[in-house]
This record gives structure tokens, sequence and C-alpha cells, in this order.
């Protein structure tokens, strides 16, 4: 498969829509060479806004803007775009409930050499804890083009986007259509199912035809909307399979294996196993490094997905007590 990397796919299409919608607009905080929004500034300059290394000041600004009736991209990496400005996207954006797009690269260790620091393995969390935030995290480059289109005209509450920086294999063509609160099947199975978000969707559907080869039927299911979650495809595929393995390039805790852990324990509890960073910094190393080391690869999930598939031992029998002991 050919490989894309969704910041450059991302910052070319705010270009081609700058041109139909005059209140588009681009923020960044001092990256936007990185985030790829410097093409936007080079085409429309009187709609771009580098604001510096000021996160803050950026997440205000496109509140302001959006409530004067533009349409606000603002860009960073997702370890300065969700952490740093935490605040003001709760209080100037999420309150009032302006839709400001937040559109961050580098998310997880797929960053790699530049280490723990700048591997936003929890911005997902704290961003599904805010009220009004909607979270997405697209696959790849076509899903990302398709997205940021959409966004284009979605103005019903603020979203947070999640890129990363590598470039990922192009899995979905150009009839792809995005929805929130929709998982994509892509993959039909009864053994188990895998469902994945971001670009750990390729490592999903390579597990699972390692698994076709040891006998096994699963069920891979992408789920770009993470908040809000497409709870009726997950308690259905859990009712046809019986088993469910979440992979996520975040922390287990607060990512998508928590909101399907949510789903699953309130609608329908089965055999759950969530893999993702494990309440750990990770190392600095290339992201092939890093994906090996902390268990990102089609081998980790069919060695998980094979410990699930055996049985579980039964529950012992209460120990009756005898005559002599009452």
């Amino acid at each position: 498969m050919a490989k894309t990397a969704m910041r450059v796919v991302y910052g070319e299409t705010l270009v081609r829509l700058g041109a139909k919608y005059k209140n588009l607009v681009v923020l960044d905080a001092d990256l936007a060479k990185s985030t790829q929004t410097g093409k936007f500034g080079k085409a429309y300059p009187d709609r771009f806004f580098d604001m510096g290394i000021a996160e803050q000041d950026m997440i205000g600004t496109a509140a302001g803007l959006a409530a004067a009736g533009m349409i606000p991209f603002a860009s960073t990496f997702a370890m300065f775009g969700s952490g740093r400005p935490w605040e003001q996207i709760r209080n100037s954006v999420a309150y009032p409930n302006l839709p400001v797009k937040i559109v961050v690269t580098h998310a997880g260790i797929s960053v790699g050499e530049d280490g723990p620091t700048h591997q936003a393995c929890e911005d997902m969390a704290i961003m599904r804890a805010i009220p009004n935030m909607k979270v997405v995290a697209p696959a790849d480059s076509v899903e990302t083009e398709k997205l940021i289109e959409f966004l284009m005209t979605y103005t019903d509450s603020p979203v947070y986007v999640r890129l990363t920086r590598m470039n990922t294999e192009v899995v979905f063509d150009s009839s792809y259509k995005f929805e929130f609160g929709k998982g994509i099947k892509m993959r039909k199975g009864k053994d188990i199912t895998i469902i994945s978000t971001g670009i750990m969707l390729t490592i999903a559907l390579s597990a699972a035809e390692m698994l076709k080869e040891k006998g096994i039927s699963a069920e891979v299911i992408h789920m770009p909307s993470v908040k809000p979650i497409d709870e009726k495809m997950i308690v259905a595929s859990a009712k046809n399979t019986g088993k469910v393995l979440t992979i996520e390039e975040h922390s287990i805790i607060g990512g998508l294996g928590s909101a399907v852990a949510e789903v699953l324990s309130e609608k329908l509890p089965v055999k759950l196993k969530r893999i993702g960073m494990n309440d750990i910094f990770a190392e600095s190393g290339t992201p092939e490094a890093l994906f090996e080391k902390y268990g990102f690869t089609d081998k980790n999930i069919l060695k998980e997905a094979l410990a699930m598939m055996k049985p579980g031992k039964k529950a012992a029998k209460p120990v009756k007590k005898s005559k002599k002991n009452k």
C-alpha cells in the first residue's frame, strides 16, 4: 500500500478549502512547518495567525474568531494542543460550545525520537472528559481529507482531531464518508472482535489475517469517532463474537479501550483486552522500535487474541461447612 502523511494532506486540504470558504481561518503556535498549516499561510496570509509559542492565546483567539462567525482551525503538536491550553479549551471553547476545530499532529509514541516529553498518549483522555467536545482519530490521509471537508460545515460543537507524524498506509478510497458516532466494519468475523482507532487500523487488519491462518475469524472495526462512540456496533459485535480486543496508540486509561469498556460493562459484559500504553512513559526511539517494544504490532495482537481464545478457568465451588465445623 502507498504511504502518505496525514498532516501533509491536512495542510493541502486547508488550502483547497480556503478558496471556497472565505470565513475559514487557520491558527498555529510556532509549528506551522511541521503541522503543514504554513501552506495555508502562504496562500491566504490575511487569514493565517501564527501565535508563537502561546497555545493558550491561540485557543482564546480561535474562540473569539468562532464567536464572530469565522470557522477556525487551530493546530500544533498533540502534546501542546491538548495539555497547555486545556483550561482555555474547556472554558472558552467547550463551555460556550463554539465550533473551534483543534487539529493536532505528532500524537502518540510514533513521534519517535522526540521522546516522552512530546509523545502525547493522554490527549484523548483529557479531551473526552470535556463536555461538548468530540474526539476523532482518522486512520489515513484519505480519511483525514474527508474529515476536514466535513468539519468545514459542522458547527454543532468543538472537535479535537488527532493526527500523527509518520507516513501511514492508505486504507480508504474517495467513496469514504465520515459520520460522528459511527464505526466502520472493515472485516466480518465470528470468533473475536478487534477494535482500533487512528493508525492502528492497518496493524489490526494484518493481525486479522494472521489469525485467519490459525483458523480464527476476527471481526475488525475501525473507530475514528472515539467520542461519541458507536455503542450499537460495539454491542452487536461483542454479542456476535463474545470477545473484544482494543488497540490504540494512547494510554489504555481514558482512550478507546476505556470507552469500549464503559459501553460493554453497562450493556454487555464480555471478555475484554486493551492494548495501549500501560500507564507508563515511553522511551525515545524510532517509531518502529517503540511499536515493537510496547506491543503495537500485529504479532502482539495475535498473541493476545490467542490467549483470549483459551477457555477460562471455572469459578471455584464454595466450600461446604461440615457438621463438625458448625
